[in-house]
């Protein structure tokens, strides 16, 4: 979402950054230049106008500090600023010990059922005895979609039934938990495709029966400006506490997030980067300024690494290096992830790689597909695999004999380059010798008809 207003940023700033001292009008240029990048990406005006005098304010007339430029202090201006609009300090919903009631509201279409799923799954995880309440008896099988959830995440939900009066699901509510004691009551309520009265009066009510003790609303990252003066309308009638911003993952320009904090006064606790489960991330207003000025997220490379609970592998020699090795490391790669989402966290990656680059997920499905179509012993010592094995594991995993010569290339080559680093190691890291450039993977074709 932010990669297009990231890569003007970064270009911005790499100029800026060469200069041991700027001058006004050098600054007021890239001040400019920032506002344009800023408006391009749908930030509010009023937030970008804001930005741009801050940073001014405090870059004209910087000189060199401690070790810093003057443009690197620049760069360091737009860092912190951009972490002050995006909120500042990371913030969270309240938890007390129990009785926590948590209120989901938001339009139709913004995933509002699923965002409730998702913080089941999340504080299920932290221990936490969550219950949900499907309280949308407006949009068709609302409350079948929370149920089916609900039995993925593991834990029961309440259905509240039409007609049901607010007073109503208040009794329900209380009767259940004196038989199953929840610590995190999660009420999934109904949207509408747009604001309306009926649906602020209905919401009100229940709230006013319920009595929240977190009231989220779930906001469509992609909906641009919208979305603000959509959490303006129900912040005015229900009180918000935060934000959820859905859809991070999506393409769409990131104005909404940069502006929400500073328009509605709200922060952005979660933020949805993918349709699955474990796909909701605390909003760290530090980590992604990081990801967009092309600068990584270290923390949240290892978060992932965390959730995906990978095993440590033994550290072996480049030459006892064998597909088996391969195979491991590709699968524990992919429980972080997609590896393009993962080549971003790494600090100046961004940057390093060509504009438009994209990694290839289904090449690494049938690199999977082939290793897994050898024997043990094949994947152990890759050099007893001669024309009839290859034709064997070419055949059972739908490929050409030509994919896997391909495959048996490019790990040799892979046990190459770990000889070459491990030789370089104990020469300071200069770099690979006589401008060496490591080899490609080869490409592979996509699976074929069978």
């Amino acid at each position: 979402m932010f990669e297009a207003l990231g890569n003007k940023l970064q270009d911005i700033l790499d100029r800026v950054g060469r200069e041991s001292k700027l001058t006004g009008e050098q600054v007021k240029a890239a001040m400019r230049e920032i506002r344009m990048a800023l408006l391009e990406a749908d930030v509010n005006y009023g937030v970008a106008k804001d930005f741009v005098a801050r940073v001014s304010e405090k870059a004209v007339g910087q000189e060199v500090t401690g070790s810093l430029t003057a443009g690197q202090t620049v760069v360091k201006l737009v860092h912190d600023e951009l972490i002050e609009t995006l909120g500042g300090q990371a913030a969270q919903p309240t938890l007390k010990t129990d009785g926590n009631v948590w209120f989901m509201v938001g339009l139709q279409g913004a995933g509002k059922t699923t965002s409730a799923g998702k913080l089941a799954a999340f504080y299920k995880g932290k221990g936490r005895r969550v219950l949900l309440v499907a309280a949308d008896t407006q949009r068709p099988a609302a409350r079948d979609q929370l149920e089916v959830l609900s039995k993925q995440v593991g834990v029961p939900v309440l259905k509240v039934q039409d007609g049901e009066t607010p007073q109503g699901t208040r009794r329900r509510l209380d009767e259940y938990l004196k038989t199953d004691y929840r610590d995190l009551v999660i009420v999934d309520t109904a949207g509408r495709l747009q604001i309306d009265e009926a649906l602020m009066d209905q919401l009100a009510a229940l709230q006013a029966e319920l009595v929240p003790t977190e009231t989220l609303l779930v906001v469509d990252a992609m909906t641009g400006q919208e979305a603000l003066n959509v959490a303006r309308t129900f912040d005015e009638r229900v009180h918000l506490s935060g934000l959820i911003m859905t859809k991070m993952d999506g393409d769409a320009r990131g104005g909404a997030a940069l502006s929400a904090r500073s328009v509605t006064g709200k922060p952005i606790y979660f933020a949805g980067t993918s349709e699955k489960l474990n796909g909701l991330e605390p909003f760290y207003p530090d980590r992604v300024a990081g990801r967009i000025l092309g600068m990584g997220d270290v923390l949240g490379l290892i978060e992932r690494a965390q959730q995906a609970d990978l095993k440590a592998m033994e550290v072996k020699k480049p030459g006892d290096f064998d597909l088996e090795d391969l195979l491991t490391q590709l699968r524990q790669i992919r429980k972080m992830g997609p590896l393009g989402d993962l080549l971003k966290l790494i600090p100046g990656m961004s940057r390093a790689l060509p504009e438009g680059f994209n990694v290839d997920e289904g090449q690494i499905q049938r690199i999977d597909a082939m290793i897994s179509s050898m024997t043990v012993k094949e994947r152990h010592n890759p050099k007893i695999i001669d024309g009839r094995r290859r034709k064997r594991i070419a055949a059972g995993s739908g490929h050409t004999v030509q994919d896997i010569n391909r495959l048996l290339k490019m790990h040799e080559q892979m046990k190459d380059m770990m000889k070459m680093f491990q030789r370089l190691g104990g020469q300071g890291g200069k770099g690979l010798p006589g401008g060496m450039k490591p080899p490609k993977m080869p490409p592979m074709p996509p699976t074929r008809g069978r």
